[in-house]
């Protein structure tokens, strides 16, 4: 009666997995499998024990466990803590952290030159922001840091501005070494890492997902600059 009621069981975990096939998207099924692959595999040794093929039974079962174990490593080795993506302008230079979201900036020009944004009140910040007037890429910049960290700043702004709505036109063409930053990659990546990185990315700051147009516009560009040779 145990083996009737295993094997009833299996039948109906595999009901469930098909239907939850279905309906899940191609990521939710990648992380599922990592976990209900190696479980099904052991349970379906576990019913060969108890019917007597000891043999096979423990062979499925060890080579569930291998397969679990290696799941948790690949996973392990995919993962990149504390990756990021650097921005630069001709008054800053920013970092996003890919694993927090937030963004850490350092002032390259002006009367705060050398200074961290982070060390930097509201209204230093926002000094900074009217001494860039005549740097409009560094401005859209700013105005991230300034949308993250001080939400409240636009309530002070000047009316006349643009609210961040457009993209400050870019100071020159990306080169290679700048799109690699941008996107958090090493030299070299694979065209595969690079449409990996924006995907993430851009995901993130979208504008359309309130992120931000300056980043999203910037990511897109390090993108076709990484792929321009792969097309």
């Amino acid at each position: 009666m145990t083996i009737f009621a295993a094997i009833a069981a299996i039948l109906l975990f595999s009901a469930l997995a098909i239907a939850a096939f279905l309906r899940a998207d191609a990521t939710q099924l990648a992380r599922a499998l990592k976990v209900a692959g190696p479980l099904m595999l052991g349970i379906v040794g576990l019913v060969l024990l108890l019917l007597g093929r000891a043999s096979v039974g423990g062979g499925l079962i060890s080579a569930a466990l291998a397969w679990y174990v290696a799941s948790r490593r690949s996973g392990s080795a995919t993962r990149t803590p504390g990756r990021r993506s650097t921005v630069r302008t001709a008054a800053l230079e920013m970092e996003l952290d890919h694993d927090t979201g937030g963004l850490q900036g350092f002032v390259l020009a002006g009367r705060q030159e050398g200074k961290s944004l982070a060390s930097l009140g509201l209204t230093e910040v926002k000094a900074l922001y009217q001494e860039l007037s005549g740097d409009p890429e560094s401005r859209q910049l700013l105005e991230t840091y300034l949308d993250g960290r001080f939400p409240v700043w636009r309530e002070d702004a000047q009316p006349d501005r643009d609210n961040g709505q457009g993209v400050a036109p870019s100071s020159g063409a990306m080169t290679k070494e700048e799109a690699y930053k941008v996107l958090g990659l090493e030299a070299g990546a694979a065209a595969a890492d690079v449409r990996k990185a924006h995907r993430r990315l851009i995901q993130r700051l979208h504008p359309d997902l309130g992120g931000s147009s300056f980043l999203a516009a910037r990511i897109n560009e390090a993108k076709d600059v990484l792929l321009s040779d792969h097309h």
